[in-house]
């Protein structure tokens, strides 16, 4: 018995030597409080459940398989990767579903998000273009990197879907600065971006050509959601009433009347958090952030180690592209910023979104097992 044991631990130890252990304990414990929130938001229906629950399978899965890649073959697949991802880009805008655009693609059994692709691709293309020189990127690998972050990001405006572009872009942006890009560069962009949307946002040829009716309403209503309490303004309001119902310990597990009564809106994808604000209150929505920041750190930490560039750059791209997911969602229900439709990393319902960052961080935790330096 004692041998079959030995072996057994063996086997285990060996096919599980490539996970980064702390990291794969905070994503395990987001995922439960994901379960248990979407138990209580779906009015306990366990096929809801059980449907998440085999999508995090499966990105549990892909994230283990990846993190016994060696980051060798990991660069030279990544234009590959970079390429074949794109091309659903197109095909989504000539054959994808949506309630406000083409986002989708039906495959019968699913609907594909292609956009997630690139969540993972882009950065490893950026990091694998900032690679090729010494920090700071030369001007020719800057203009590279520029188009590879520029094209799928204006493919994904097309569909048209301006949060997931911008959630997109940002994982490129933070590969930049990681390449030792001085922060000026990001000062005169940001100088730039702000001109731009002023110019959007308050001139009238500016509002009328660039932002669709719909963008428009969610400028409006970020503005001022009293103005229309009972139309565009609906959801931030009652997403706010549910946040600040839950005051410090919450309402209890399935006791939130906001969500319940479905007055929150989207309750179980794009404004969960609000129903874990309303039901643990700020003790749970600390202990969440908390979790956030720790698999952000974690990923920073492994990035730190990399004797490479290309392992460096990306794995802390896709550790800071995950504190953009957290942050922006948490604005857009809290009234902070303007709805864009950006899911709670494995909060939210859903599977192509829960996949694509689980496959992420098997990514990073192949640069931890395969690409550390001797410390």
């Amino acid at each position: 018995m004692n041998i079959i044991l030995r072996w057994l631990l063996d086997m285990f130890l060996r096919f599980t030597r490539t996970l980064d252990w702390p990291l794969l304990g905070a994503l395990l414990a987001l995922m439960a409080i994901g379960l248990a929130v979407l138990h209580s938001a779906g009015g306990q229906n366990l096929s809801l459940v059980q449907s998440q629950g085999a999508r995090y399978v499966v990105g549990l899965g892909v994230m283990w398989l990846l993190s016994r890649v060696p980051t060798a073959p990991l660069r030279r697949s990544t234009p590959v990767f970079y390429i074949v991802s794109l091309l659903p880009l197109l095909v989504v805008l000539f054959i994808g579903t949506g309630r406000s655009g083409a986002h989708w693609i039906n495959l019968g059994v699913f609907y594909f998000q292609p956009a997630e692709l690139m969540k993972l691709s882009l950065p490893m293309m950026a990091a694998w273009v900032l690679a090729q020189s010494a920090p700071p990127p030369r001007i020719e690998i800057l203009l590279a990197a520029a188009a590879v972050i520029g094209v799928p990001t204006g493919l994904i405006l097309l569909q048209p879907d301006f949060g997931t572009a911008m959630l997109v872009a940002a994982s490129g942006v933070f590969a930049l600065y990681l390449a030792g890009l001085s922060p000026w560069w990001f000062i005169a962009a940001g100088v730039g971006a702000a001109t731009a949307a002023g110019f959007a946002l308050f001139a009238p040829i500016g509002w009328f050509s660039f932002l669709r009716p719909y963008q428009q309403d969610r400028i409006l209503t970020f503005r001022d959601p009293q103005n229309d309490p009972l139309g565009a303004g609906w959801n931030i309001i009652q997403s706010k009433i549910a946040i600040g119902s839950g005051g410090v310990a919450g309402q209890g597990w399935g006791e939130g009347t906001q969500s319940h009564l479905n007055y929150v809106p989207e309750h179980t994808t794009d404004f969960i958090f609000a129903v874990l604000a309303e039901e643990f209150g700020w003790l749970g929505v600390a202990t969440v952030l908390a979790l956030y920041a720790f698999v952000i750190g974690r990923c920073l930490w492994i990035a730190a180690g990399a004797r490479e560039p290309f392992a460096r750059i990306l794995a802390g791209s896709l550790g800071l592209a995950l504190s953009v997911y957290v942050v922006v969602n948490g604005g857009m229900i809290s009234g902070l910023l303007p709805v864009v439709g950006v899911p709670m990393p494995l909060l939210s319902f859903g599977g192509t979104a829960a996949v694509s960052l689980l496959a992420g961080m098997g990514v990073v935790m192949a640069v931890g097992a395969h690409g550390q330096a001797k410390r």
